[in-house]
């Protein structure tokens, strides 16, 4: 059983920087692959990134690579998701997740959500 807890959303301009941690509970935190969605409203949830247990490989989604970048720590058993030069059109609730395979990761476990808000 893995528990997740994301932290970091707020309230930005556009083209403002944001670092999301998500944070787990479980003594095989290590062995998931990690990543993050994001649900915007009205909109189905959407692959963001992705990262394996080793850190080793990562994969991105279509609108939020060059600007996005995820990465681990697993002795701290946190993901990070660093997003740079946020858009208006990135405004969503994003969930922690983790699980198997990277692409696509298909996730066991889901954080409750953090919410961000890019104005323009």
């Amino acid at each position: 059983q893995v528990t997740l807890e994301e932290s970091g959303g707020g309230l930005v301009q556009a083209g403002a920087s944001l670092r999301l941690s998500c944070v787990a509970s479980g003594r095989t935190f290590s062995s998931y692959t990690m990543g993050w969605f994001r649900q915007a409203p009205g909109k189905e949830r959407e692959f963001v990134a992705s990262i394996r247990w080793s850190g080793s490989s990562t994969y991105l989604g279509d609108s939020v690579r060059g600007r996005f970048t995820i990465s681990r720590d697993n002795a701290k058993n946190t993901v990070y998701l660093r997003m740079n030069s946020l858009k208006p059109e990135d405004t969503a609730v994003y969930y922690c997740a983790a699980g198997s395979g990277i692409s696509p990761l298909v996730p066991l476990y889901w954080g409750q959500g953090t919410q961000v808000t890019v104005s323009s």
